[in-house]
């Protein structure tokens, strides 16, 4: 397992966290028994009652374990006295830790090799999870490199449509039926999505979904979770820094696919990634093509399921789904490019695979279960437009005229899909994109996205993202290079660098844009600070957008409420 890196770093050193999320109601576990799975000696505290547990000093509330682990720049132990000051009755840790701590705290302080790794197993003990009720609250997971947000609210929306109380964990917020809780990471710490479970469970949501991130399988954020089912976007460069090459990228993202993780999956097909994942996962999987060409040229067996008819309906489209047995689905979904019509197909295939399942389980044979699932599925599709949402940062429309987009579109295969859906089929309409690469993130990427930008705007503004410590002027000439050498031997694209990216870069952009032009502002859709040489910079490309459309008199939209 990879050491923590940055998201780990000096956590404890910033301001206290908000309450965490708990169930009300549960009963406490002997330390003896959390030392049993941990692997790890309680010795005389055997006996003492845990009622909680978490991997943050700044989270610890009366009764709570603290599982001490190393990070970058610190240890987890050098924070225990002050997680035994908010409450902790115990202490778990690896060896250096317990060293530091040796006669030091008024609490029991556990050694084990791997405490990080113990922590998933720990929780799900302390908040019972691991008796999850399948039936009464299934577990939806969906990870791949693209498309996890948009396909977890999709996930969300249609099981509401089905008239169930749903939750989400995911990388902009954590609802528990309508409560919104702010989300720092992708997923949460292990101790905190087994709490956020437990209490959800609680509340008697009728079901939850999750965007499951490499990271968080690499970091084991999702550790004794078993869902329901797993859903599999697409596999491209991205977080090479972290695993290596995508070979390691690829063994990452398939620990979700195995009996420790998932009960079953769908896997999109659409890339020799997703092929190769359908055929060496170790859980019953279903296949899902969303592209013609994918299709043809896989020289595998049909998929399962499949993509067809596609139609541009306003900013969005109208597709088939053809699955086994004569099975077929109308879908629309109000978000534009064919990629948002392969997230909502993976939605609705994962939703109906979970129909199908329960079904079984009820004795129902899978075939004869199949036209009564289609027809709520469909009733649900038509009475509710599940699909058609505002998924904050993610295609998010911000003006119509010019049309202005923000996305989240940080690597190259997303920009490339990005601005391939927001090009009008007006011959004389401009697309201006907006866009920088990220600090101390996989800098190989970076030369990529400037061709990328090239080949799919007219005027390309290179600017900064989120630099972190690295120089900013050195990224942007990385960026730089490759629109350049894109640029050569074709017809030349405006290319512009402009070092601040609000009253710089956006604010350029739509100055620059007619009422019939389109404006894309990728890479940090719905995140609201810049991070420059560790300090947070207040920066929503959104409001910074909606702010330049109206002073140039064009017409925004409405804010959000995730919006600052």
């Amino acid at each position: 397992m990879p050491a923590a890196r940055t998201d780990m770093r000096d956590r404890h050193l910033v301001e206290k966290k908000a309450a965490p999320v708990r169930p009300a109601h549960h009963g406490s576990v002997p330390l003896g028994r959390i030392a049993d799975v941990a692997g790890a000696h309680a010795g005389t505290g055997a006996q003492v009652a845990v009622t909680g547990a978490s991997l943050d000093s700044r989270s610890i509330l009366p009764g709570d374990l603290y599982i001490a682990v190393p990070g970058a720049h610190a240890h987890g132990a050098d924070f225990a006295a002050s997680a035994v000051s908010s409450g902790a009755v115990a202490v778990l840790t690896d060896d250096a830790g317990a060293r530091l701590l040796a006669d030091t705290l008024p609490v029991p302080v556990l050694a084990c090799p791997d405490p990080r790794g113990a922590a998933g197993a720990v929780a799900a003990l302390v908040y019972g999870t691991g008796e999850r009720d399948a039936a009464a609250m299934p577990l939806f997971a969906v990870t791949g490199t693209n498309g996890k947000t948009t396909t977890t609210y999709f996930l969300n929306s249609l099981l509401r449509a089905l008239g169930k109380t749903t939750g989400l964990i995911g990388t902009i917020e954590i609802l528990a039926g309508d409560e919104p809780i702010p989300s720092k990471l992708t997923t949460p710490e292990s101790t905190d999505v087994h709490a956020l479970l437990a209490a959800m469970a609680e509340r008697g949501l009728g079901a939850a979904s999750m965007e499951v991130s490499s990271h968080a399988l690499a970091f084991g954020r999702v550790d004794s979770v078993v869902f329901d089912v797993a859903g599999f976007t697409n596999l491209t460069q991205d977080h090479l820094d972290l695993h290596g090459g995508m070979d390691g990228y690829y063994a990452t993202k398939a620990q979700l696919f195995t009996p420790a993780r998932a009960k079953r999956a769908v896997v999109t097909v659409d890339d020799t990634w997703g092929r190769r994942m359908a055929a060496e996962a170790s859980v019953p999987v279903q296949t899902l093509s969303t592209t013609p060409s994918a299709a043809r040229t896989s020289g595998e067996a049909r998929a399962d399921w499949r993509v067809s008819e596609i139609h541009r309906d306003g900013i969005g489209s109208r597709f088939r789904l053809d699955g086994p047995h004569d099975t077929s689905f109308s879908v629309r979904t109000g978000l534009p490019g064919d990629f948002n019509a392969s997230n909502a197909a993976l939605a609705l295939v994962m939703v109906a695979e979970q129909l199908l399942a329960a079904a079984e389980g009820s004795g129902t044979a899978r075939r004869a279960a199949l036209p009564a699932v289609q027809a709520a599925l469909q009733h649900a599709l038509d009475a509710h437009d599940p699909f058609t949402l505002a998924v904050p940062g993610r295609m998010q429309l911000v003006g119509t005229a010019p049309v202005a987009v923000v996305d989240f579109a940080h690597n190259p295969d997303a920009l490339e899909r990005a601005l391939l859906a927001v090009r009008s089929p007006e011959p004389a309409a401009r697309v201006i994109v907006v866009f920088g690469a990220t600090g101390q993130r996989d800098a190989t990427k970076r030369p990529v996205m400037g061709a990328v930008a090239v080949a799919g705007a007219d005027v390309v503004i290179i600017t900064d993202d989120d630099p972190h410590d690295e120089d900013p002027a050195a990224i942007r000439a990385e960026v730089l290079k490759g629109a350049l050498a894109a640029n050569e031997g074709r017809t030349p694209r405006r290319l512009i660098e402009e070092l601040d990216r609000r009253a710089g870069a956006i604010f350029r952009a739509v100055e620059l844009a007619g009422p019939g032009d389109t404006i894309l502002v990728a890479g940090r859709g719905h995140e609201v600070h810049q991070e420059v040489k560790g300090v947070n910079v207040a920066l929503d490309d959104r409001v910074e957008l909606r702010l330049a459309l109206e002073h140039f008199g064009f017409p925004a939209t409405t804010a959000g409420r995730i919006e600052s």
